[in-house]
């Protein structure tokens, strides 16, 4: 049971620090927004290449921070039910939505997703239209990157759960 314990701690704070890294990135979303606007509706003036910054940023900012949202239990759920289960009730759906739900799809994602991110690498990918931004496949890396996030996530809730089903929680976080 140490073992579980530790695999979830250590995802937990890898996961805790890629958040609030990824979370700075939302305050120069702001910034270029207010650039955006500024620029646009003051000078007259549009950049195609900082309304894709935009676009970007916030891909990376939800595909590579879904697993912080998910590791604080922040993320959607449809709480009717759920908020008045009790602690070891949570910990069975938690438990079983990750291994029948997440995790699976985390690894479909993944597995699917290879052959869209390599070809983007291989072509060295970059914006179709005229003063676009280069490197489109570094964003589309995003996509498996943040879904391996996701996963070891949900490994972590899923290990989590059990400890707290099998009356454990002591070791549980």
């Amino acid at each position: 049971m140490n073992a579980l314990k530790t695999i979830a701690e250590f995802i937990d704070t890898l996961n805790e620090q890629v958040g609030k890294a990824v979370g700075w990135l939302t305050t120069a979303l702001v910034l270029i927004v207010c650039y955006d606007v500024f620029t646009r509706y003051l000078l007259n003036q549009s950049s195609i290449g900082v309304q894709e910054l935009e676009w970007h940023l916030f891909a990376v900012i939800f595909l590579i921070g879904a697993a912080y949202t998910l590791k604080h239990d922040r993320h959607v759920r449809v709480d009717v039910l759920y908020t008045n289960f009790s602690p070891k009730t949570k910990a069975w759906v938690n438990l079983l939505g990750s291994l029948v739900f997440l995790i699976p799809f985390a690894v479909l994602v993944i597995w699917a997703s290879q052959n869209f991110v390599g070809n983007s690498w291989r072509i060295g990918e970059v914006s179709p239209d005229p003063g676009g931004l280069p490197a489109r496949y570094l964003l589309k890396a995003c996509i498996p990157a943040g879904f391996v996030l996701l996963l070891l996530q949900g490994v972590s809730l899923a290990a989590t759960s059990l400890l707290v089903i099998l009356k454990r929680d002591q070791l549980a976080k």
